[in-house]
């Protein structure tokens, strides 16, 4: 009777202290603690102050999210303050800091480096400001919602139309953007694994998605293989400058760009590009926007928004 009764006193005790645990804590290990989940305090656009963090404005494609950001906002007398980090990653977090320190009430971050945004994204969790990633996804932390193409989608899209047009084991090259960003990796993913034994990848080069760059890596792939007939750049600055390193060259070379800029598409009309897989810039910043709208009024935003692909070439602009 004794150790009977020693047993159940035990087990009334571990239960207290199992309670006292989970109300000391506030919420059990099986809430995510995501933004949608919890309670949010409703607010009407004109009274939410919006921080957004692009990778760099130096890049027409995010001016082009910039202006969907804005034209949206001015529509709706939403406060918006842009931060340009200019491809740096110490300038971007401190950029993100300086946000948090003047509360806002959502992030909405374009990140240059995926894994090198953690921190930031981590310490506005800690400071309760939603943050919502455009284009590129953050590797840490919580993120209430990534508003972004199917770049892997886009990469295979490409491969498809340089093995139509050029044959199969054509041989080609790959400028690869920002190390460490999510859509080098994923635009990357789509295009090697759909050309994988169709395609004859010769070389594969990081010109870190900027025009001056792509002219210069370009410039070196063909002095080490004079003999590609397409490339793939995993965007449309890139292939700009695959353009004129291809002039230069005097050489007949298919450019499949990515994102589908105002410059890129003027290039692929007049035949100077074969094609780009175009991105809606504009409409990623207003569906980014309208993702914090939603959350604040109340509503469940999905973890992924997609926005739409579309291969433009030569062909359909003409047509």
């Amino acid at each position: 009777m004794k150790k009977s009764l020693k047993r159940v006193l035990l087990a009334v005790s571990i239960s207290a202290l199992a309670m006292f645990t989970l109300a000391g804590c506030g919420k059990s290990g099986l809430d995510s603690g995501g933004s949608s989940d919890s309670k949010v305090e409703t607010k009407k656009p004109k009274d939410i102050k919006v921080g957004a963090s692009l990778s760099t404005l130096s890049n027409p494609f995010f001016v082009s999210v910039k202006k969907g950001i804005n034209d949206l906002a001015k529509k709706n007398g939403t406060n918006v303050q842009v931060s340009d980090a200019q491809n740096d990653t110490a300038k971007q977090n401190n950029d993100i800091e300086d946000l948090i320190t003047k509360k806002v009430d959502v992030l909405i971050v374009n990140p240059v480096d995926s894994s090198a945004i953690t921190p930031a994204v981590k310490d506005a969790n800690d400071a309760g400001i939603p943050v919502i990633t455009v284009d590129r996804s953050s590797e840490g932390g919580k993120v209430l919602t990534l508003v972004a193409s199917n770049s892997t989608k886009g990469g295979k899209m490409a491969a498809e139309f340089l093995i139509k047009k050029l044959g199969d084991n054509a041989k080609v090259a790959e400028l690869q953007g920002i190390p460490g960003a999510s859509a080098t990796r994923e635009r990357g993913k789509g295009f090697d694994k759909y050309a994988k034994g169709k395609l004859d990848v010769v070389a594969k080069q990081t010109a870190g998605f900027d025009r001056a760059k792509g002219l210069s890596t370009t410039e070196n792939i063909l002095q080490g293989n004079s003999d590609i007939v397409g490339i793939f750049s995993q965007n449309d600055e890139m292939a700009l400058g695959a353009v004129q390193a291809v002039k230069s060259a005097n050489k007949d070379i298919a450019i499949v760009g990515f994102d589908g800029e105002e410059d890129g598409i003027k290039a692929v009309k007049s035949g100077k590009m074969a094609a780009t897989v175009a991105q809606q810039p504009e409409e990623m910043g207003r569906l980014a926007l309208q993702a914090a709208y939603d959350h604040f009024n109340g509503k469940k935003v999905k973890k992924n928004i997609e926005s739409p692909l579309k291969l433009v070439t030569t062909d359909s602009l003409n047509k």
